[in-house]
């Protein structure tokens, strides 16, 4: 018997939530100069050991960082090092400073009493940070700091340190695309997939960032990526939907969304304020913040030629990067006319100019006397003395990228103006530099005024879409860290709740079939109870088809795929009879370029895995049946063989992906000879020459078995009908197979109302009129009047995807057939829409099918009692053709008004 409490842990096993890499700290341990939920967000983070500390600006980041890496140092001994953006070093040097001293304006005598009293014979607990560019300005110990550029540049290796620390690690937001992150995870976190190997990489690591982008989900896997937390491959899977077209478009599974906050929670904090954590939120109110547009006008005569050779009388609005481009050079003189207006009418305030151009910056020197301002070119040295001299106050008005100095610069001592000379549509430029200057501390209202022209109004409305919709986005991440605080515990217990189903069976005469864990389920069945085994196993990590940790679907990998099956793979051996066969269908799967790291798509040897799965749990492999697909629509799934790509490099290119039924046999009780302890028999069906006629038609024929022996099988396709394909129709086309059902049935009350339940689990019910009506055979009733025109036919599946091969009917109804006797037991341990019980009955065998979806489950009773009392069900080609149009004529009025 399968030890279900092992099950059960598997399953629990599953939750995606961070383990802890770190080790245990108490408030004894951490400086106490921090503040209550900045100790708590440290001891947090050095449990974990690598985690992203995501607090919102003003909370200490700076702080957090420098004791998680110095708690760490203080107990393993060794480096720890700091990568900062250019101009913020002289931040963590004051900070340090203050935690070494208690040396600052805001420190008090008892604090500093208690700093000195826990320093006290522990010179460990004094920090100090110098600033270095090579290995060989540092010595076996101590905490440094260096720029990203060093980094990047290769002049220092963070492999030569114990712990590191990411300091607004915008390198990490072009995940995949640009070489800094390729070599960031080289060399931080280990992993060169270009060169083939992977180690741990640095063993402490953290990133910290006030804005990362909730709503930029590849940001939020790159970080998890490399903090080592998951793959970027894997967290795809899990997570969300799948865009053959654009790989890093995500859209996340709205079953699978709650699911998703928990995990990124369980290694990164979201703090927007210490009350989120349960602290006091005294000192940390936001200043209130004014935000100003101004609106400057556009040159409207284009006069430039198209790529079609045509000249354009009126400019296009800037909706692209090109037309925005365009339009902010032609619109920069009206625009730094108006910054300088601005400036003029606040002559005394502290200004900070944001631009984009190369242009805008000269322009900007121009217009605005003594304005300072940084750019790539400029000698290090010199950007940073710039940087610190604007932050101090000593000048004035700073001009400069959101790029270069919008992460990390804290100028909200002296200044709280901004103006942005011109917008763009990098939202997470634009959020950081609004918050170099609002943020908690800032003693006075925020004034930031934007600088559009009458043509920017398209990219405005999306910065502000984007600014509206990351607001919701920190609100939920808000809700999760109040009702869970940091407590990984009751996170790993909020995620293990989507474990188990409630067991329901539904049974006639020939047929049960049962919603249920399928490993469950079949080790309370009988040994050698079933006659025949046919089923689509789920292809490893391809689709989940619930929200349930029980969903085979819901694995990280094919070796976590098979550790599922070996629990179940054992009850199949067991329960079915001696010599029988249990045929498999299975489909090798495309494996992206970004995640084998080859650059290219290459195929899974899934069959083959399976085949080596059941092989180990006792069963004999006795052939497979070659099920050929559709290469083009193959295609139009996966990108993979396109025939513009074959003909610039054919090396690149596969082929179609056959779907496969694998023979397995269980051995029989007697091996001194090779028959079943009950066999298959089939009474021959044979040509009578003199007679002229069948000897048993009935029989099984000669022409038959050699095509059953063929190891080729050709199938139509047919089989059954998903509710969800039916909600994609237009709602006229539903109601055409809906009335030819009704109406070639045996009319069932409960039958009618599940199938309109399927319906409206999936939102393709209306609510304003009645889709499935019950049709009359009599003229004198008119009941085939559907009271609207048509429905919007793009209805989505409520998260879910269809399988990526459903099983037919023609390769089930073979399958029993060729390998079962009548009255025999044919059973489905993956029942989906319950094909095999269903063709079972039809086959005058035992339907038994298990499946963990209550909706597909659901429709498979509905199919399997209408099939046990010989009711006509609508089948994919019925859908194809109403889909396509029969040419039945339907009473159909206009929509009212």
């Amino acid at each position: 018997m399968t030890d279900l409490a092992a099950y059960d842990a598997f399953l629990r096993a599953k939750a995606a939530s961070a383990r802890p890499a770190g080790e245990a700290v108490t408030a004894a341990d951490i400086n106490p100069l921090l503040k209550d939920h900045q100790r708590a967000i440290v001891e947090w983070a050095v449990r974990g050991g690598r985690r992203a500390i995501f607090a919102a600006f003003g909370l200490g980041k700076t702080f957090m960082q420098i004791e998680a890496v110095e708690c760490l140092r203080r107990l393993h001994g060794g480096r720890g090092l700091i990568v900062a953006p250019l101009g913020v070093r002289q931040e963590f040097m004051r900070d340090v400073l203050t935690l070494a001293t208690g040396e600052h304006p805001d420190i008090t005598d008892a604090q500093r009493a208690q700093l000195h009293a826990w320093q006290d014979g522990r010179p460990e607990r004094v920090p100090s940070l110098r600033f270095i560019r090579r290995i060989e300005e540092a010595d076996e110990t101590g905490l440094y700091i260096t720029n990203y550029e060093t980094v990047r540049d290769g002049k220092l290796d963070p492999r030569l340190f114990d712990i590191t620390s990411l300091d607004e690690a915008s390198c990490l937001r072009g995940f995949g695309g640009t070489k800094t992150f390729r070599e960031f995870m080289k060399l931080f976190a280990g992993d060169d997939r270009h060169a083939g190997t992977k180690n741990d990489g640095v063993k402490y690591r953290f990133v910290a960032t006030a804005t990362p982008s909730p709503n930029d989900y590849i940001e939020l896997l790159a970080y998890a990526a490399y903090l080592g937390i998951m793959d970027v491959g894997e967290a795809k899977t899990r997570f969300f939907r799948r865009n053959s077209e654009k790989a890093d478009q995500l859209t996340l599974h709205p079953h699978k969304e709650e699911e998703f906050w928990l995990w990124v929670s369980s290694w990164a904090v979201f703090l927007q304020k210490p009350s989120d954590l349960g602290f006091s939120d005294e000192g940390y109110e936001l200043p209130p913040l004014t935000v100003r547009y101004h609106e400057v006008r556009s040159d409207l005569l284009s006069g430039r030629e198209t790529r079609s050779g045509q000249m354009q009388l009126i400019a296009d609005a800037a909706v692209g990067v090109v037309d925005a481009a365009r339009e902010k050079r032609a619109s920069l003189p009206a625009r730094i006319a108006k910054a300088a207006e601005i400036k003029a009418a606040s002559p005394d305030d502290h200004f900070i100019f944001w631009h984009d151009l190369e242009a805008e910056r000269v322009a900007l020197e121009r217009a605005i006397p003594g304005i300072a301002t940084v750019y790539g070119s400029q000698d290090l040295e010199e950007r940073e003395r710039v940087i610190a001299g604007f932050s101090d106050g000593r000048i004035s008005d700073l001009g400069g990228k959101p790029s270069m100095l919008g992460s990390g610069c804290n100028f909200q001592r002296h200044c709280h103006r901004a103006v942005f000379t011109g917008i763009g549509f990098k939202f997470n430029d634009f959020i950081q530099a609004i918050h170099r200057i609002q943020r908690f501390l800032q003693p006075r209202e925020v004034v930031i005024d934007i600088i559009h022209s009458e043509n920017e109004r398209e990219v405005l409305r999306n910065l502000l879409a984007k600014w509206e919709q990351d607001k919701r986005l920190r609100e939920k991440m808000g809700e999760i860290i109040r009702k869970y605080r940091l407590n990984e515990q009751a996170m790993a217990e909020a995620l293990e709740r989507s474990i188990g189903v409630e067991r329901i069976e539904v049974k006639g005469e020939k047929y049960r079939i049962v919603n249920n864990d399928t490993v469950i389920e079949t080790s309370r069945m009988a040994e050698n109870s079933v006659g025949l085994i046919v089923t689509s196993i789920p292809f490893s990590t391809q689709y989940e088809y619930t929200p349930s940790y029980n969903d085979f679907g819901h694995t990280d990998d094919d070796d976590h795929f098979w550790r599922q099956m070996d629990f179940l793979t054992p009850q199949l051996l067991r329960v079915l009879q001696p010599g029988r066969w249990a045929c498999v269908h299975v489909k090798d799967r495309i494996v992206p370029g970004g995640i084998n790291g080859l650059g290219f798509q290459t195929l899974s040897t899934f069959h083959a895995d399976c085949i080596h799965h059941f092989r180990r749990h006792g069963f004999a492999f006795m052939g497979m049946k070659t099920i050929t697909t559709d290469v083009v629509r193959e295609n139009n799934q996966t990108y993979r063989l396109g025939w513009t790509e074959q003909c610039k490099d054919a090396t690149k290119m596969g082929c179609g992906v056959p779907e496969y039924l694998l023979l397995f046999r269980k051995p029989q009780t007697d091996r001194s000879k090779s028959y079943a302890d009950v066999p298959v028999v089939k009474a021959k069906k044979e040509w009578d020459r003199e007679a002229g006629a069948w000897k048993n038609p009935g029989g099984y024929s000669r022409a038959r078995w050699q095509i059953d022996a063929h190891a080729y099988a050709r199938s139509s396709g047919d089989r059954h009908l998903k509710a969800e394909e039916i909600a994609g129709l237009p709602a006229d086309q539903v109601y055409k197979i809906w009335k030819e059902f009704n109406l070639s049935a045996i009319y069932d009350f409960e039958h009618h109302v599940a199938i309109g339940e399927a319906l409206e689990m999936r939102g393709a019910l209306p609510p304003t009129f009645m889709l499935l009506p019950p049709h009359s055979w009599h003229d004198d009733v008119w009941s085939d009047v559907a009271r609207m025109r048509t429905l919007n036919g793009e209805q989505n599946a409520k998260g879910r995807e269809m399988h990526l091969c459903p099983l037919q009917f023609d390769i089930v109804e073979r399958a029993i057939t060729q390998l079962s006797n009548p009255g025999d037991t044919v059973f489905d341990p993956f029942g989906g829409l319950m094909t095999v019980p269903y063709c079972a009955i039809r086959l005058g065998r035992r339907g038994l099918g298990v499946e963990l979806n209550p909706g597909y489950f659901l429709d498979g009773a509905a199919y399997c009692r209408a099939m046990e009392e010989k009711m006509s069900v609508p089948s994919l080609f019925d859908y194809l053709d109403a889909a396509d149009g029969d040419g039945v004529e339907e009473r159909m009025p206009e929509a009212a008004e």
